[in-house]
């Protein structure tokens, strides 16, 4: 099974006013495992960086004027997440700032079906926690300390061990490979034997009845 963990980093909160995206990083999961294939891309927004938003993720108007417009990044992005589920945290802001840049070009939304929301899995499972990614990355114990900063690549590779964390762990697997049955043991010829008698002698009663005589007030008698 594939699947994607992604995160954007954006101008602003809302795209419907104008916010874009300016950060996509992207991680391959098959079978819950990375596979060390990543889809990074920084995008010219083409408007100017917000003070706000420049303090979460510290790209700034200087540096993002030198990267590609998304008309440019788009195509590559689809390819990569194909049809995949996609991983996010608080999944709802990045696919709708996605859908927003999509449709900007002209092209087909994507379905919020295919959206698997990291932060809905973490409060079903620790209702009234914090949920936020440092806040899980400290309680699975993930190293987070290159997290100075919000960065779409790093945070998506943090959410994707969180991910397996919030679905089940790193747990070893129980299953018996096929390689690893042992052979079937041969039977083989013994000596028979005559089957044991098991009637009690006139000897062995005598004996149990002299030592139940001697309880006191067994239970069966009151």
């Amino acid at each position: 099974m594939r699947e994607v963990v992604l995160d954007t980093e954006t101008t602003g909160l809302n795209p419907s006013i104008g916010d874009r995206i300016v950060e996509i990083g992207c991680v391959e999961l098959v079978n819950h495992v990375a596979t060390g294939k990543s889809f990074h891309q920084y995008v010219n927004p083409q408007r100017p960086m917000p003070d706000e938003a420049f303090r979460v993720h510290g790209l700034s108007d200087e540096f993002l004027a030198d990267q590609p417009v998304m008309s440019d990044v788009m195509a590559d992005f689809i390819e990569f997440i194909s049809d995949a589920p996609l991983i996010i945290h608080n999944a709802d802001f990045d696919m709708r700032f996605i859908n927003a840049e999509l449709n900007l070009l002209g092209q087909t939304q994507l379905q919020m079906a295919r959206a698997v929301d990291t932060v809905r899995l973490a409060r079903e499972q620790f209702p009234g926690a914090p949920a936020s990614l440092d806040a899980l990355c400290k309680r699975f114990g993930i190293d987070n300390s290159s997290r100075s900063l919000h960065g779409a690549l790093l945070d998506a590779q943090l959410l994707a061990e969180v991910y397996l964390e919030l679905i089940g762990g790193r747990q070893p697997d129980f299953g018996l490979a096929a390689d690893k049955v042992s052979a079937p043991v041969a039977a083989r010829d013994a000596e028979r034997r005559e089957p044991r008698p098991y009637a009690v002698s006139d000897e062995e009663l005598a004996a149990h009845k002299a030592f139940v005589e001697k309880l006191k007030n067994p239970i069966w008698l009151s």
